[in-house]
């Protein structure tokens, strides 16, 4: 027998700067326009630089979040309801109460804006409110030193450095560094990231 979640993954999550869309057919050209930055995709994976390319991405996303696999948001600028970027949840584990929050990204014009931040502490708040995770795990390319920084100011504990963890398409291997926030960490970590948000 199969466990699930005790509530629905996730439907929109809202704040005040940005609101996290389930991903879906319509998002489609917005985020492409969102996405021709090069710098967005050094630690992701190859560029998109194609339509076809990031086509080939976004159907990737779609279909993982039909198939339940994982979770895909488009994140949107509440104030110019515009398309900035994507996240999602992945990893899950609702035997374990676990997941991970990743693929997270924004357009250039979004960064050090707060909507990084805000997103996290929907996403947190969701994981540990609404779905009762008792860990959620967050990862990054080893020598991502911007997105590391980020995790450590959040009070996300670092576990280490899974070394040649995964081979990425047009970066190679990758040694990848491991934070978390259990249950325990969550009522410290929202208060670091609403101190960030005022």
């Amino acid at each position: 027998m199969s466990v699930t979640w005790p509530t629905p993954l996730a439907g929109v999550l809202t704040g005040t700067r940005v609101r996290l869309e389930p991903l879906a057919d319509g998002h489609r050209d917005a985020l492409f326009a969102a996405s021709r930055h090069p710098e967005i995709w050094c630690w992701l994976r190859a560029y998109p630089s194609s339509r076809e390319a990031f086509d080939g991405w976004f159907d990737e996303a779609l279909g993982a979040s039909a198939a339940g696999e994982e979770f895909a948001f488009a994140t949107v600028d509440v104030a110019t309801d515009t398309v900035i970027g994507s996240t999602r949840f992945l990893a899950l584990r609702p035997a374990d109460l676990g997941l991970e929050i990743g693929w997270t990204w924004l357009t250039p014009g979004a960064w050090r804006s707060g909507a990084n931040v805000e997103a996290k502490l929907l996403m947190l708040t969701h994981a540990f409110d609404a779905l009762g995770c008792i860990r959620v795990e967050l990862k990054t390319h080893a020598e991502n030193q911007r997105s590391r920084t980020a995790m450590e100011a959040m009070g996300a504990w670092f576990e280490g450095v899974h070394r040649n963890h995964r081979i990425v398409p047009g970066i190679g291997v990758r040694d990848t560094a491991w934070f978390s926030v259990i249950d325990a960490d969550w009522p410290d970590v929202r208060r670091r990231l609403q101190a960030r948000l005022e």
